[in-house]
C-alpha cells in the first residue's frame, strides 16, 4: 500500500486454501457425527449429543480465535507441525518450519471446528427426511447395517450433504475474527500450509481502519465486495440443494 501496488491474490489463494483444508478436515467428521446420531446412537443419548454439537455453532468467533491463540497455536508448534515436518515434509506442504505456529494450517483447523456443527445439523436433518421405507427395503433383501446406510441412507441424501457441505464451505469464506488471530496475517503465497498467510476478511479487518488513502480504501472495498459475491453464489446454491433434496420427503414417507 505504501507504494500504491494492490493485488488480491495472494488474500485469494490464503482464503481457498483456510476455506478447502476445514471442509477437508470437517466433512468427514461431521458426515461421521451425523450418521451416528441418526442410525446408531441410542435414542437416550441421540437429543443431548445433538444439542451439544449444535452449540457450538453458538460460540462468538473471537472465542475460537482466542481458544486458538492460546491452546491451538502452542501446539501446532511445538507437537504436530515438527511431526509433520519430519514425516511429510518431503510433499512441499509441510516443508518449512514457522515457530510462531500461526500460519494456513491453523486456520484451516480452526474454521474446521467451526464448520462442524453446520455440516452435521443439516446433514442429520437430510438424513432423518430419508424415508423409512429405504431402510427397511436395504435390511429385507439381507444389507447389513453399514451397506443399508451406504446405499440407503447416505445415497438418496447425497444432494443435501452437498447442500451442508456447500454451506459450510460459505461460512468458512467469510469467517474474519477467528482467522485474523491465527493465520499470522502475511501477504505471501507459499505452498507450505505451515506458513504464513493472508485472507480476504481478514486483510479488511487489519487495514480498513488504517487506510492510507483513497486508492487503498478502493482497494479493501473491491476484496469486500468479491467477498460478498461468493458468499452470496455458495449460499444460494447450496440452498437449492438442500430445497431439492427435501422438498419431496414428505410425499415419499406417505
Amino acid at each position: 500500500p505504501v507504494n500504491g501496488h494492490f493485488s488480491a491474490l495472494p488474500f485469494l489463494y490464503g482464503t481457498l486454501v483456510t476455506s478447502f483444508l476445514a471442509l477437508l478436515l470437517a466433512v468427514p467428521l461431521a458426515i461421521g457425527v451425523a450418521v451416528f446420531l441418526t442410525e446408531m446412537c441410542p435414542k437416550a443419548f441421540r437429543a443431548p449429543l445433538a444439542f451439544t454439537t449444535e452449540l457450538l455453532a453458538a460460540i462468538p468467533s473471537v472465542i475460537y480465535g482466542l481458544w486458538a491463540v492460546f491452546v491451538l497455536v502452542p501446539l501446532l508448534r511445538e507437537r504436530l507441525n515438527p511431526m509433520l515436518i519430519k514425516t511429510l515434509g518431503w510433499t512441499g506442504f509441510f516443508g518449512e518450519d514457522n515457530p510462531t505456529g500461526l500460519g494456513f494450517l491453523a486456520g484451516g483447523i480452526i474454521l474446521a471446528i467451526m464448520i462442524l456443527p453446520i455440516v452435521s445439523s443439516l446433514t442429520r436433518e437430510v438424513m432423518t427426511a430419508v424415508p423409512i421405507s429405504q431402510r427397511e427395503a436395504a435390511l429385507a433383501l439381507g444389507a447389513t447395517r453399514w451397506e443399508m446406510i451406504r446405499m440407503g441412507v447416505l445415497r438418496n441424501a447425497r444432494i443435501g450433504i452437498v447442500g451442508a457441505v456447500i454451506l459450510g464451505l460459505g461460512r468458512a469464506l467469510g469467517e474474519t475474527m477467528a482467522v485474523t488471530m491465527v493465520i499470522g496475517n502475511s501477504p505471501e503465497i507459499h505452498r507450505s500450509l505451515l506458513a504464513n498467510g493472508s485472507s480476504m476478511a481478514s486483510v479488511i479487518a487489519n487495514e480498513f481502519a488504517e487506510a492510507s488513502g483513497d486508492l487503498h480504501l478502493s482497494a479493501l472495498m473491491e476484496i469486500g465486495l468479491a467477498l460478498f459475491a461468493v458468499t452470496i453464489v455458495v449460499n444460494a446454491f447450496a440452498r437449492l440443494l438442500v430445497w431439492a433434496v427435501t422438498r419431496g420427503a414428505p410425499a415419499q414417507v406417505h
